[in-house]
């Protein structure tokens, strides 16, 4: 009854070229990231990853970190002397190391971590580009009319997928600065025609699930599910399996839902649909009471 296809869908969140960028290059050795006190920080890995904190790390209210389509999103809120966070690639299973620290006065500047293996002359270009001063900023600004002037085709011709540059932009525009969201050509917002919660995606769950917001691009759609624990003594693991409809790819913010009333008791999913929105992807109630008295 349930057909789920996981994709795991990994993006970037490039600032523009007048915003200053710093390039961090990944050659197998532990990346120092500095994070200023009360104040947000973006790393961009340009994929999907999942994030293992240390104990002394693991209180919400000494660090907040939120992953969302390749960007890390670090919040301090009390400086901490270095401590290693392991950052896994969860189609690869890479690992890369990140020494966070945090201070008074460190740099809220934006970070893209390019990895070496993978670096190209075309990116290096491009990330030598980030990181010049306001002539280049200036020369790409009055080139880029005639770069967006190519619409959808040079914007496909990139070979991303597009659940993938959905699944972004729909984070992106959540949670993500607004100087920071990509444009992406063809994009609208469109609605969801859902009730304020959909008691059939998780039902084997003690979750609320609040739809937030529907995009569609090329015949695609992602919708943006809030989740809530409802359980005030029990976390949760997150795994697509347990969603209930016929999606093309699901992505969770976070790997977990914390007991209620902590900060980490809500989540977001991003569910990908083709032809159609949630509304069509959802299992009837009726279908699922049916399933689960079967399993009984």
């Amino acid at each position: 009854m349930k057909r789920l296809i996981l994709a795991c869908l990994a993006s970037a969140v490039l600032a523009g070229d007048a915003l200053a960028v710093e390039i961090m290059h990944w050659e197998r050795r532990p990346l120092a990231i500095p994070l200023p006190v009360d104040e947000e920080r973006i790393v961009t890995l340009d994929r999907n990853v999942r994030v293992g904190l240390p104990p002394a790390l693991a209180n919400p209210e000494v660090l907040r970190v939120q992953s969302a389509g390749g960007v890390l999103y670090l919040k301090a809120f009390e400086a901490f002397e270095t401590q290693r966070v392991r950052v896994q690639d969860v189609e690869s299973g890479d690992v890369l190391l990140l020494d966070l620290s945090a201070r008074e006065g460190a740099s809220s500047e934006e970070i893209l971590v390019v990895d070496s293996r993978e670096a190209s002359p075309a990116r290096a270009s491009a990330s030598s580009g980030l990181s010049t001063g306001s002539s280049r900023a200036q020369a790409s600004e009055a080139s880029r009319p005639a770069a967006q002037a190519s619409g959808g085709d040079a914007q496909r011709a990139t070979a991303t997928p597009v659940p993938v540059l959905l699944t972004r932009h729909a984070a992106q525009s959540l949670y993500a600065p607004q100087r920071t969201i990509e444009p992406l050509r063809g994009v609208s917002r469109v609605p969801m025609r859902l009730p304020e919660s959909l008691g059939t995606l998780l039902p084997s769950l003690p979750v609320t699930a609040t739809p937030l917001g529907a995009w569609r691009l090329d015949g695609w759609t992602v919708t943006a599910v809030k989740l809530e624990n409802n359980d005030r003594r029990r976390a949760f693991e997150l795994d697509p399996r347990w969603l209930q409809g016929e999606f093309y790819s699901a992505t969770f913010m976070h790997p977990y839902l914390a007991p209620r009333g902590s900060v980490e008791d809500t989540t977001t999913v991003f569910l990908v649909t083709r032809r159609g929105g949630l509304d069509r992807a959802l299992i009837p109630l009726e279908e699922t009471d049916q399933a689960e008295e079967g399993a009984s």
